[in-house]
């Protein structure tokens, strides 16, 4: 594919960001949490049905399937998710969400899109649009996913919901996420490209006191400090430095007043790992350590640890990664396009539809951070050195991509992807062995 081939797709983009930039704020400042996307999942039927699209709404809970067939071709799936994350925003933008939410166990936390998927949202109908508005230019079918819940695992729940049956089955399956590169640029690699993803809840029992009297009591705050830190050695100690893995404790809830010793203490722990061997040490690590402190603090009653969500390793088809970094360097240019030189440790559920499906999937990062704050980085050294600690990432109160040419980058990336398989050169019809 040459960027001929993909540019009667792109034809009229330009007068179309404006909407696409409206749309993206308004999604920016309503976000919503996993599986309570109504509004969102409201804006994307109603504009898929505006652009011609046959829609299907409440797939796998909030989920929107978009199809639109065009002739004998292959058929593409293209993928993005739409849930925020509980997090209360900092950026200061006119456009930043002051929404609220309550979560499933029955907080009131605010609500954010710290991970890029309003942009994501936003670049998935802006390619449909375009989709639809060049409709003599391609050929075969394409199923728009719109997914919710990435961030607790709502791919599955789509699959369960009979996604395979209803829906025109694909040959390929592409994604994309946002990332705080510089604006414009784009990598992926081929096989795996990001993390399995492990959640748990801990519970350690103690027995609760007077904090005058520590010695009538089992403290499971000085239990869950000693866990904490424990943990801490797992990557460092039992992990080799030719591995990679990673453990969080990100949430930790222990009592309601400073003078008194509570009786339970709760730890959420996130562990990314990239081969099944590490993932399997790593698990078990952790949870020798929880039971391990738990028995040297004499604690009255074992632990619970129980799973949250798991998502497997992401893997990228060979062969159609390497058709999709053509396609996108084609109409980037290629110093604009990277491949990735090792498996990020962030996690997707994204790879469960090709799983499912039996077929090449594709996954993608594209820049959505202001080049101004890459003045004095060389972005070719972000592949091996890492994001500078003052650059807000994903999941930050500070992430903020910059609405253009975020938006057109996005969308331009996931036309050029789709155009390799929808709109071959020579006008023969793809199939998936020619992935």
């Amino acid at each position: 594919m040459t960027a001929a081939s993909v540019a009667p797709l792109l034809h009229g983009l330009p007068d179309r960001l404006p909407g696409l930039c409206a749309v993206y704020e308004d999604l920016h400042a309503h976000p919503e949490l996993s599986f309570q996307e109504f509004r969102t999942a409201g804006v994307v039927a109603d504009r898929l049905r505006e652009q011609g699209w046959e829609v299907t709404e409440g797939v796998g809970g909030t989920g929107v399937v978009g199809v639109l067939s065009n002739g004998a071709g292959p058929v593409v799936l293209l993928r993005a998710d739409m849930d925020g994350l509980p997090v209360k925003e900092a950026t200061g933008l006119p456009y930043a969400s002051h929404e609220t939410a309550v979560d499933d166990e029955g907080n009131e936390v605010p609500v954010m899109h710290a991970c890029g998927h309003d942009m994501h949202v936003t670049c998935l109908l802006g390619a449909t649009a375009q989709l639809a508005a060049a409709g003599a230019k391609w050929r075969g079918t394409v199923v728009a996913v719109f997914q919710p819940a990435e961030e607790i695992g709502g791919a599955p729940a789509m699959i369960e919901d009979g996604f395979l049956e209803r829906f025109p089955r694909a040959d390929v399956c592409l994604g994309q996420h946002v990332s705080p590169a510089p604006v414009g640029f784009v990598g992926t690699r081929p096989g795996p490209v990001m993390a399995a993803s492990d959640s748990l809840r801990v519970r350690l029992f103690g027995r609760g006191g007077h904090g005058s009297t520590p010695e009538t009591a089992v403290d499971p705050v000085v239990m869950a400090a000693a866990v904490v830190m424990r943990l801490q050695t797992v990557v460092s100690r039992e992990v080799g430095a030719s591995q990679t893995a990673v453990v969080t404790v990100g949430s930790i809830h222990a009592g309601t007043k400073e003078n008194i010793i509570p009786d339970t203490a709760d730890l959420r722990i996130n562990i990314r790992s990239t081969t099944p061997a590490v993932r399997k040490r790593v698990l078990a690590a952790v949870e020798r350590i929880v039971r391990a402190e738990a028995a040297a603090s004499g604690a009255p009653k074992d632990p619970e640890i129980t799973g949250i969500n798991s998502f497997p390793v992401t893997v990228n088809d060979d062969r159609a990664t390497s058709a999709v970094l053509t396609a996108i360097a084609e109409v980037l240019g290629g110093e604009r396009v990277f491949t990735l030189p090792q498996t990020l440790t962030g996690s997707e559920d994204f790879g469960v539809f090709g799983t499912a499906l039996a077929v090449p999937s594709v996954f993608w990062h594209f820049g959505g951070a202001d080049p101004a704050l890459f003045q004095h980085i060389n972005p070719a050294t972000l592949l091996t050195d890492g994001l500078p600690g003052t650059i807000p990432a994903n999941h930050s109160p500070y992430f903020a991509p910059v609405p253009e040419p975020t938006i057109r980058t996005g969308v331009t990336t996931l036309l050029a992807a789709a155009a390799h398989w929808l709109c071959p050169e020579d006008g023969h019809t793809v199939d998936r062995r020619e992935t």
